[in-house]
C-alpha cells in the first residue's frame, strides 16, 4: 500500500506541475501566458522529475501506466502489483488537474470564451485530426521514452562502485527528464506528446466533471489515441529491449 501511495503522491505532482505549466503558458490573465513550446516541454520534463524524486525511493516512481506495462513485461516489475500501481496513477493524475483548477480558476473563467484552449490544459489534441497517425506518433514516442528507462538499467549505463551495482538514488530522474524533454521538443509537435494514459485520460475526466464556464466537451473521440498510442509504445519497447538486451 505504500507503493500504491507514493505512485498515487508522484503521478499527482507530475500532473499538477505539467498541466500547471499548460495552464500558466495558456491562460488569460496568467503573467507566463505565451511563454510557448520550450516553456512547456522543460515544464513537463522537470514535472516528471519531480514526481521521481518524490516516489522513487518507495514505488521506482513509474508514474505512468505505460510505464508500469512495459516494465512488467520486460520482466523488471511483478506482475502482482500492475494494476494496484495503474489505479494509483490514474487516481493522482485526476486529484493533480483538480488541483490545477483550483489553483487558476480565476484564469479559467477569464479564459471562458476559449473551450479549445481550456481543454489543452487539462489533456492532448492532435494538430492535425488524422486518428491513425495520431496514434502511430504516440506509440514511437512512447516506445522510445520506455525503451530509454529500461536501457538506463542495464550494465552499461548502471552506477557501480568498484565494480559492485549502487543505486543512482535523486540522479536516476535526470536521463529521464532530458528524455522527456527532448520527446516534447522534437515529437510533440503532432500530438501533444501524451506518452502516459494517467497524465491524458485521468485529466480528461476531470475536465468532463469540474464546472468550468464555458468548457467544450471534453474531446472523448479522440481519448483512445493517447491510452491505446501508449500502451502499445510501451510493448513494442519491453519486446525491442529483451531483443536486444
Amino acid at each position: 500500500m505504500e507503493q500504491y501511495l507514493f505512485e498515487f503522491i508522484g503521478t499527482l505532482v507530475l500532473v499538477l506541475l505539467g498541466d500547471g505549466v499548460c495552464a500558466a503558458t495558456s491562460l488569460n490573465h496568467s503573467k507566463a501566458k505565451g511563454a510557448g513550446w520550450v516553456v512547456i516541454a522543460l515544464g513537463w520534463g522537470f514535472a516528471v522529475m519531480t514526481g521521481v524524486l518524490i516516489a522513487g525511493p518507495v514505488s521506482g516512481a513509474h508514474l505512468n501506466p505505460a510505464v508500469t506495462l512495459g516494465l512488467a513485461i520486460a520482466g523488471t516489475f511483478p506482475w502482482a502489483s500492475v494494476f494496484g500501481y495503474i489505479v494509483a496513477q490514474m487516481l493522482g493524475g485526476f486529484l493533480g488537474a483538480v488541483l490545477v483548477w483550483i489553483f487558476y480558476k480565476d484564469h479559467y473563467k477569464a479564459t471562458a470564451d476559449q473551450p479549445d484552449t481550456i481543454l489543452g490544459t487539462f489533456c492532448t489534441m492532435p494538430a492535425i485530426a488524422n486518428p491513425w497517425r495520431n496514434v502511430l506518433c504516440e506509440v514511437i514516442a512512447t516506445c522510445l521514452l520506455v525503451f530509454v528507462i529500461l536501457a538506463l538499467g542495464t550494465n552499461g549505463n548502471a552506477f557501480s562502485v568498484a565494480g559492485a551495482a549502487a543505486s543512482t538514488g535523486s540522479l536516476g530522474s535526470f536521463p529521464v527528464t532530458c528524455v522527456i524533454m527532448s520527446i516534447g521538443m522534437s515529437l510533440g509537435g503532432t500530438t501533444g506528446y501524451a506518452l502516459n494514459p494517467a497524465r491524458d485520460l485521468s485529466p480528461r475526466c476531470a475536465h468532463a466533471l469540474l464546472p468550468i464556464a464555458g468548457k467544450r466537451d471534453s474531446g472523448w473521440s479522440y481519448s483512445w489515441v493517447p491510452v491505446v498510442g501508449p500502451m502499445v509504445g510501451a510493448v513494442l519497447a519491453a519486446g525491442l529491449f529483451l531483443l536486444v538486451f
